[in-house]
């Protein structure tokens, strides 16, 4: 039998603002769910990895289990920016893929409060991001952006559709923080944050929770979990390659094509085998740029992609049916888990409202500036 990995429980609780719990508390909650998915204990796992940004430091994984039974097993507490939960995620596949283990429970965690999600870590002297303009997220992707309408001609009303999009299959996601339609006018109307990137077309900053429990394909069997067993057909997680070019503003799309070529290529697979994807809409010009990026489309046709209805549900490949970062929330340390419980539910075929129809596989992706990429490949078992 060969050594793959499932997933076979996985759950997400509905995102939104919770000042009055803690970060633990929140965690546990996911944890339990997705143990009650996959009809097991805590006391049937044998390692946690833990992913949490701002309370890194602060073993979060054990204070986890410290609500939910502490049975002495290890704890791994990962950050690495927006691609922390799928950090603690490709470490659980990991453990089980050489072998170590069987049974391993993933969660992602975070609170973000509200306010402007700031320019990453410091440093001495002069930040370069500074010196156009801030090192904000908005900014960043804002240039990004800009840079995809220079070479291609992507126009504003383009970006804005994504939001358009997003905003729409959110009312089909219960557990997403805000299920309202945003028409066009009113996207492209909104406060200006950083042109072309209007407040409704900036991600939600939330409090939330994923958790996944992944296990051997031998294990599964054994334990009968096999029916609704999702493949983790590839795992792949990427930084930023050194290159010659102007560092200004960082880079947001090289590691994600790394990721995306060296994902299709362990899975076995081309682009456009892809039922579905939950990609990193952090912003809505982060979306176009990684339609290219991902290969959903051609460089310089993912305004067309957009245009074209191609995006949407019941198009050639839906992109963030959950409402994506940009309605459902992104709860740093939760995005990476919570990308992949979306994704597995359809695999189940268990969406409801919001279906993709005949899903097989999906794709997972996240990108943390500074930069890490990880992609996962799943796949519907049987």
């Amino acid at each position: 039998m060969s050594n793959d990995v499932y997933v076979v429980g996985v759950d997400m609780i509905k995102f939104g603002r919770f000042p009055d719990r803690s970060v633990p508390d929140l965690g546990a909650e996911a944890a339990l769910m997705a143990l009650d998915d996959a009809g097991l204990a805590i006391k049937d796992m044998q390692a946690l990895y833990c992913g949490n940004l701002y309370q890194a430091n602060a073993m979060v994984g054990q204070r986890i289990l410290q609500q939910i039974g502490q049975t002495g097993i290890p704890v791994v507490n990962c950050a690495n920016a927006c691609a922390t939960g799928a950090t603690a995620f490709r470490e659980a596949w990991m453990a089980i893929k050489a072998e170590v283990y069987d049974l391993v429970l993933a969660v992602g965690v975070e609170q973000m409060g509200k306010g402007l999600l700031g320019g990453g870590g410091g440093g001495s002297g002069i930040p370069k991001e500074g010196l156009l303009g801030g090192g904000t997220m908005p900014t960043v992707f804002a240039e990004a952006g800009m840079e995809h309408a220079r070479k291609y001609g992507t126009t504003f009303e383009q970006f804005a559709k994504v939001s358009v999009k997003n905003h729409h299959h959110s009312t089909l996601n219960p557990k997403a923080m805000y299920q309202i339609e945003t028409p066009l006018p009113e996207v492209m109307n909104a406060e200006m944050i950083s042109y072309p990137n209007t407040k409704l077309m900036c991600s939600v900053n939330v409090d939330g929770s994923a958790a996944a429990v992944l296990c051997s394909e031998r294990k599964a069997r054994e334990l009968g979990l096999m029916s609704r067993a999702v493949k983790v057909r590839a795992s792949v997680l990427t930084s930023d390659p050194w290159q010659e070019r102007d560092l200004v503003m960082p880079d947001v799309n090289t590691c994600t094509r790394l990721a995306a070529k060296e994902a299709y290529e362990r899975a076995g697979l081309g682009p456009s085998d892809i039922d579905l994807v939950e990609l990193h809409d952090c912003f809505a010009t982060a979306e176009i740029l990684h339609y290219e990026n991902l290969g959903l489309c051609g460089d310089g046709e993912a305004g067309r992609f957009i245009d074209e209805g191609h995006a949407a549900l019941g198009g050639r490949t839906p992109v963030n049916v959950s409402g994506g970062l940009l309605s459902k929330g992104h709860p740093l340390g939760a995005t990476g888990i919570a990308n992949i419980y979306e994704v597995t539910t359809h695999l189940r075929g268990e969406a409801g409202k919001r279906q993709v129809e005949g899903a097989r596989i999906g794709m997972t992706h996240v990108i943390g500036l500074g930069s890490a990429c990880g992609i996962h490949i799943l796949e519907r078992a049987g």
